[in-house]
This record gives structure tokens, sequence and C-alpha cells, in this order.
């Protein structure tokens, strides 16, 4: 498949220079990247291991304490239904969480460290 579109002004048709391992070991050691990486993992980390406890305290609850998950709050909805139901919620939630994070923090941070690389600095 081919395309007539033109190439980027400013280029002479070659491509840039792809960065070499030894450049993607000093992008790792740099303050930016690590300032990458404490961001990720001071919102991953945490949101992880919270849904974790919540899903294991849920599987808990459904094995050991039947009288409180058959509890009837209304109708036919019990405690296990609702907090079956919560389970999904959470789960979008920290999706919706971590794309927000994710475009105000990371990204913004990630396309400075690519854009220093494709500068080749």
């Amino acid at each position: 498949m081919t395309t007539e579109a033109a190439p980027p002004p400013g280029s002479a048709g070659t491509p840039p220079a792809a960065p070499t391992a030894e450049d993607f070991g000093h992008v790792q050691q740099s303050a930016e990247f690590a300032e990458l990486r404490s961001s990720y993992r001071s919102f991953a980390f945490p949101l992880t291991v919270a849904f974790i406890a919540w899903y294991l305290l849920y599987v808990l609850l459904s094995s050991y304490a039947g009288g409180l998950m058959g509890t009837k709050l209304f109708g036919n909805i019990n405690v296990a239904l609702v907090l079956g139901l919560a389970q999904f919620a959470t789960t979008f939630l920290i999706a919706w969480l971590y794309s927000r994070h994710a475009a105000t923090r990371l990204d913004p941070k990630a396309a400075a460290i690519k854009a220093r690389m494709e500068a080749g600095e």
C-alpha cells in the first residue's frame, strides 16, 4: 500500500536516527525518568493493593460470612449482590481515575522524554 502524502516539513525524506541502547540507558538514569516512574508507582501501587484487599474481602465474606452476605436489604437484593456490583463499579472508577492521572501527570512527562530522545539530546 502506498501513499501520496508528502514528507513532513523540514525533513529531507530520511527518518531520524533511532535511539541506541546507550541512549535508553541514559534516559533511564535521568531524574526526569525517575520522576515519571515515581508518579506512576505512587498512583498504581496503592490502588492495586487497595483493590486486591477489597476483592479478597468480598471473597472471604462470601466464603465465611454467608449469613451476612445473604442479608436482604430490600426485595430480592442482598448484601452479596450489592458488594458484587460494587466490585464492577470500583473497577470502572479505578480505570477512570488512572486515565485522568495518566493524561494529566504521566503523558506530559513521557512526551517530554520522548521529544528529548527524538531530538537526540
